[in-house]
């Protein structure tokens, strides 16, 4: 049995005595602030649990020359492609639109076409989105914040 049990329904009692509004505007409190501490760690490169994303892959000769200058994701973690939003009920962080299946390919290391005319390729897992000891104590920060 978890040694927290006690203190997590105590803790959903006064949540749920807060007003729905009240609610509504600590979740996307939530969600803003995870949604910004997610990208900061996506632009140092970084999974939830601290490692670094793993490096790109060597493009073959006949591909562009030079190499590579810009980090990745760097348009996915801007706020138009990353959405945070709060109901009643809970905070979410997502991303929005076209960008969720390449989020998810990459999220869970799966194999897709870069584009359709190229060959199908294993992507390596870099976990965008995630929690983490700093997550954690974000949202019982903002959740101690609205209680008193």
């Amino acid at each position: 049995m978890n040694e927290f049990k006690p203190f997590e329904d105590k803790l959903a009692g006064l949540i749920a005595n807060l007003s729905p509004a009240a609610r509504r505007r600590m979740t996307a409190e939530i969600a803003k602030q995870l949604r910004s501490s997610q990208q900061q760690r996506i632009k140092r490169q970084q999974a939830p649990d601290g490692t670094p994303y793993a490096a790109r892959k060597r493009q073959p000769v006949k591909g562009k020359k030079g190499r590579v200058k810009r980090e990745m994701f760097t348009k996915l973690r801007t706020n138009r492609y990353i959405k945070a939003k709060g109901t009643n009920e809970a905070a979410v962080v997502e991303f929005a639109g076209r960008v969720q299946r390449m989020a998810r390919v990459h999220q869970e290391g799966l194999r897709d076409k870069p584009n359709k005319y190229s060959e199908v390729v294993q992507y390596e897992v870099r976990p965008l989105l995630g929690f983490n000891k700093e997550g954690i104590n974000l949202v019982e920060e903002i959740i101690s914040r609205f209680l008193s």
